[in-house]
């Protein structure tokens, strides 16, 4: 139903997305990961392939490069990198999600797609927003093949969630099971305790409490953007914990992304194996996944970072953030591997092969995809743009990246590191001002912003290898219509 909010809102984002076209003349925009047209972008949200599509909504803040007022853009692609944008989907137009359309999903029905999400509303008054004062709402809404959405309906509020959680519990991941409905929530538990409640549904509508996913000790005080899965048979538990202390190389970002393998009947007796981070790189949150019409589990991710101590250059052009390309996911030895999906080889130019030798120097295009392998497991040390260096200390076992001090293209971006015990092979994805690096065929992902000064942009990125040999293959990245 449009309400009258509803126009007004209309009419308002349109104003402001007719400034598109000023920032789209930004020489740090993207050609191959998915931006906001103007102002904030964050979460993936609702990714699904329907009626020979691959849909794609977004946490959007039209208004302010800096977030503000959340709504959903959506986004559809044939191919999962050529994306056209379709509008704003879900506007905060209802009493139940006034003060945001937050994170949520989709569920493929037949003819029908079955959006779910988080209406935020924080209520005036004296309130900690915690434990009072906010209702997380979780809403549906089905929209039909023509992409015209159908009445918002609420499902669950406050008073459905435990008595032992706080005002915190959002962002609901839906699927199918034979013939039962699932739902995971994110939650934070009175005394800062993060969990995700697992709910079920004969009809999507009416949902039950199944069980409460935690781990025994105090994992992090919230569990954000809850996802569940299975991959290759095993079952998997994808969340973002917020309030991890670093441990040496691990937790470096304020929040962190990461999942559990599981054990057992998650609507019974489980066991969560070791956490493990998603991505190691400055920027990489809320991650969701989804399934493909040939069976391929994607995973895509926010390429961005809440109350970090670093920039984005881009905010005083009007905009910021971006996601992830998406990735592939396969299982080997109970880990999750992660690469590019294979239609990114469509886009591939200009081939060229080098024989890697210490004290290279080599020109990239601006839009990359570099492959290098036999690296011999040797030390390696690889300088992009005199300002990102990737390196490995043989003895030490350590990959790091790392930005030079008061580098230009880093935005204070410092240094992310991870033990490892081999070097094999990396893949580095360069995107204008995105470098994604896929290190040993994806064991680890580290993806960040870089901004390109008006050198690199004319004439390409520069490489330079002081330590290290192998094999590389190059590869110009261009758009195709």
């Amino acid at each position: 139903m449009r309400t009258s909010l509803t126009k007004e809102l209309e009419k308002y984002t349109q104003l402001l997305e007719a400034q598109a076209s000023q920032v789209e003349k930004d020489e740090w925009r993207l050609k191959f990961h998915v931006m906001p047209p103007v102002g904030w972008l964050n979460d993936p949200n609702g990714l699904c392939y329907f009626n020979g599509e691959y849909h794609l909504f977004f946490q959007y803040s039209p208004s302010d490069p800096n977030g503000s007022l959340k709504y959903w853009g959506h986004y559809v692609s044939k191919n999962m990198l050529s994306w056209e944008y379709k509008g704003i989907a879900l506007y905060p137009d209802m009493p139940f999600d006034c003060c945001g359309v937050y994170s949520g999903s989709a569920l493929v029905e037949g003819d029908q797609v079955w959006l779910y999400y988080t209406g935020n509303v924080k209520l005036p008054g004296n309130h900690d927003y915690v434990n009072t004062g906010r209702q997380g709402n979780t809403i549906a809404v089905v929209m039909d093949k023509d992409g015209h959405m159908g009445d918002k309906q609420l499902v669950l509020t406050n008073e459905d969630y435990p008595a032992d959680v706080t005002c915190h519990v959002r962002d609901p991941k839906v699927w199918k099971d034979k013939d039962r409905y699932y739902m995971v929530l994110g939650a934070r538990k009175k005394g800062d305790k993060g969990c995700v409640l697992l709910y079920s549904s004969t009809d999507r509508m009416s949902w039950e409490l199944a069980n409460v996913l935690e781990t025994e000790e105090t994992f992090g005080f919230m569990w954000e953007c809850p996802d569940f899965f299975c991959l290759d048979g095993h079952n998997v538990l994808s969340f973002s914990p917020q309030g991890l202390a670093q441990n040496g190389l691990d937790y470096a970002n304020t929040f962190q992304s990461g999942y559990f393998m599981v054990r057992g009947e998650v609507t019974g007796a489980y066991t969560l194996e070791n956490f493990r981070e998603w991505d190691r790189g400055f920027d990489f949150y809320a991650p969701q996944t989804f399934e493909t019409g040939d069976g391929r589990r994607i995973l895509m991710g926010w390429m961005g970072m809440g109350e970090s101590d670093y920039v984005n250059l881009t905010v005083e052009r009007g905009w910021q953030h971006c996601l992830t390309l998406p990735r592939e996911l396969s299982l080997k030895n109970g880990r999750v591997l992660q690469n590019p999906v294979r239609e990114l080889e469509q886009y591939r130019t200009d081939r060229a092969d080098y024989s890697l030798e210490s004290g290279m120097e080599m020109a990239a295009p601006l839009c990359s995809d570099i492959l290098m392998e036999e690296l011999k497991d040797r030390d390696f040390h690889l300088c992009i743009d005199d300002g990102l260096t990737i390196n490995y200390d043989k003895d030490k076992k350590i990959f790091t990246i790392e930005f030079l001090p008061e580098s230009p293209i880093s935005g204070g971006r410092t240094a992310r590191g991870v033990a490892l015990e081999n070097l094999n092979s990396l893949r580095i994805l360069l995107d204008t001002s995105a470098v994604e690096i896929y290190v040993n065929g994806g064991e680890e992902v580290f993806s960040s912003r870089m901004y390109p000064r008006d050198l690199e942009i004319s004439h390409g990125h520069s490489l330079t290898l002081a330590a290290g040999s192998g094999k590389m293959t190059m590869w110009k990245l261009e758009e195709r219509e």
